[in-house]
């Protein structure tokens, strides 16, 4: 999934899997679940780099089905951020999992 670098960051990648992509809903539910770490949260597509706890930056991605995202994530909680992000992503934005 990531690996960590000599900057202490988590790199990995992650796949929009529902159907209609990364629309407003999913932006909103992924910007509340990074804005609950302290980590700096990154997601980066076709060189545009956007911060994960903002909704209109996640929404400037306009990631649709089957996108593939750079994940980036480092500081404080980082390890516990990266995971839950990666969550939300494999369980097709599901938050925690459901």
């Amino acid at each position: 999934m990531g690996s960590v670098d000599e900057k202490d960051e988590l790199v990995g990648t992650v796949r929009v899997q529902n159907e209609f992509g990364l629309h407003a809903r999913p932006a909103g539910q992924l910007a509340r679940e990074a804005g609950k770490y302290a980590a700096s949260i990154v997601l980066e597509c076709g060189g545009r780099q956007v911060d994960a706890k903002s909704i209109l930056d996640v929404l400037t991605l306009a990631a649709p089905r089957g996108t593939e995202l750079t994940l980036r994530v480092s500081g404080e909680d980082a390890r516990t951020a990266f995971q839950a992000v990666c969550l939300f992503f494999e369980n097709h934005f599901a938050v925690g999992g459901s």
